[in-house]
């Protein structure tokens, strides 16, 4: 007899990695992708590949998007992430194949929707990015990009070209067994809200921003 918990009341053994669920057709204002979606078993977090046409194994154009509400849903100049998921977007269209990886639990560098806003209010009050989320007693960058390559390897992606200014997403995926054969940057024209919390990233993350030396005048 069987129930819930297994064979002869043995409970089941619980599943670990990421598990593709669903493909699903999802036709967007920069052109006809696929959605497919995962499930993390270690972290219980939802996932999702928007892939764009014959992507083939080798050299992928890629992007790892680290979700952010009030960037990609609301249009925050706090940041430039809705800008670089929309540039990402477009390029694989214009590539004509390739893969954007949204990656849930990511928010706020991995701390979470809430507490990303609590770090917005400190930076208002003129700490930067590092020192909010240190003031908060939370890790500066806690993501983990392990998922992906999980994705990435599902999908039988081998190298990649990899869309990304921050260094340590290559350094992940070749971790992880996925071939980094281009870093291509990202690089989004900064403005007076976001310019601060870019230098940071170049100066403190070790993001490659070399375009905020022609906006010196930029407060």
């Amino acid at each position: 007899m069987t129930d819930k918990v297994g064979v002869l009341g043995k409970k089941a053994p619980q599943r670990t990695g990421v598990e593709r669920v669903v493909n699903a057709p999802l036709p967007t204002v920069y052109g006809k992708f696929q959605a497919v979606g995962y499930l993390d078993h270690d972290r219980g977090d939802e996932q999702v590949a928007l892939v764009y046409g014959d992507i083939g194994s080798d050299d992928v154009l890629v992007r790892l998007h680290s979700e952010c509400l009030t960037g990609d849903a609301f249009g925050s100049q706090h940041c430039e992430c809705g800008d670089q998921l929309d540039a990402a977007l477009r390029a694989v269209v214009k590539e004509g194949s390739g893969i954007v990886v949204y990656l849930r639990g990511h928010e706020g560098r991995g701390i979470g929707l809430l507490a990303k806003l609590r770090a917005m209010a400190l930076q208002a009050e003129g700490l930067d990015t590092v020192e909010a989320n240190l003031a908060l007693g939370l890790p500066v960058d806690s993501r983990d990009y392990g998922v992906a390559a999980e994705i990435f390897h599902d999908l039988g992606v081998n190298s990649v070209r990899l869309m990304s200014n921050n260094p340590r997403k290559r350094e992940a995926l070749l971790r992880h067994g996925i071939k980094v054969a281009e870093t291509v940057p990202l690089l989004i024209t900064p403005c007076e809200s976001n310019i601060t919390y870019l230098r940071t990233k170049r100066e403190r993350l070790d993001h490659v921003l070399p375009h905020l030396d022609a906006v010196a005048h930029l407060s």
